[in-house]
């Protein structure tokens, strides 16, 4: 009996790590089981049943549902969805994502709405994690959840500093890494690598001075080029493959003539 181990009755247990019975160790699931003639992972079987429920609970604004390579649970949903999505992972009782590790995003410029918002939540009741995505552009804001988790405070004004994704309802939504007076958003990947401003210390002022870049990135030699030089361009996927294959050209052109 020292090896039995019990789960949840619920029957959405699917996150729930195995509890030790008293007076013993918990021993851990093994981490293949048998089913029929294929090794099923146990772990992903239980993620799968989990991304399915809440897709069932909250369908308006679940878009998708997946398992990422590295054995994760990726939920997409409406821009719309944030709060009631984040309240449900957060209070439902098969959940229980109590904890917000950090809010992060990236910039696709292909894309019609160029910023993903990730949110990585963290349940320690089940010892389980999810990662929720929604998607916006440069003009359309995302519900803050700082009334859900206080530690989204920091983190959207950080995301609001280094993409320009506005979150509506923050109460005190500002710049956290750059100085006072930065222009732009750095992370963004139409952002010059040169930025737009420089500062210094004047020695005839005896203070810090900020004013234009005396070498604009435009006018500097690089080795590579890079594919956002021109960003209107680089939303064309015709004109960037075009653009690489006459560079490919040009590189294989130089090595058969050894110049």
């Amino acid at each position: 009996m020292n090896r039995l181990c019990r789960f949840s009755v619920s029957a959405f247990s699917n996150l729930i790590r195995p509890l030790g019975v008293a007076g013993s160790s918990r021993i851990p699931a093994r981490r293949f089981a048998e089913i029929g003639n294929k090794a099923v992972d146990p772990h992903l079987e239980k993620l799968s049943k989990f991304g399915a429920y809440v897709a069932e609970s909250i369908p308006k604004f679940v878009q998708k549902v997946e398992l990422s390579h590295l054995r994760e649970l990726d939920i997409f949903i409406h821009p719309d969805g944030i709060v009631p999505v984040v309240s449900f992972l957060r209070n439902n009782h098969n959940a229980q994502f109590g904890a917000l590790i950090d809010i992060t995003a990236m910039d696709v410029p292909a894309r019609p709405c160029r910023f993903e918002i990730v949110y990585n939540l963290l349940s320690l009741r089940y010892n389980s994690r999810v990662r929720v995505r929604t998607y916006t552009d440069e003009l359309t804001p995302i519900s803050s959840v700082c009334d859900l988790y206080q530690a989204a405070n920091w983190y959207e004004r950080e995301v609001w500093d280094m993409y320009g994704v506005f979150f509506s309802d923050h109460p005190d939504l500002r710049r956290i890494l750059t100085d006072y007076g930065f222009q732009g958003h750095p992370q963004r990947k139409d952002f010059p690598l040169s930025g737009y401003t420089e500062m210094r210390y004047d020695e005839e002022l005896k203070r810090v001075v900020i004013e234009p870049i005396e070498l604009a990135q435009e006018y500097r030699k690089f080795d590579f080029k890079t594919p956002w030089e021109s960003f209107a361009k680089f939303r064309d996927p015709e004109h960037n493959t075009a653009r690489i294959d006459n560079v490919e050209k040009t590189r294989k052109a130089k090595e058969i003539t050894g110049k």
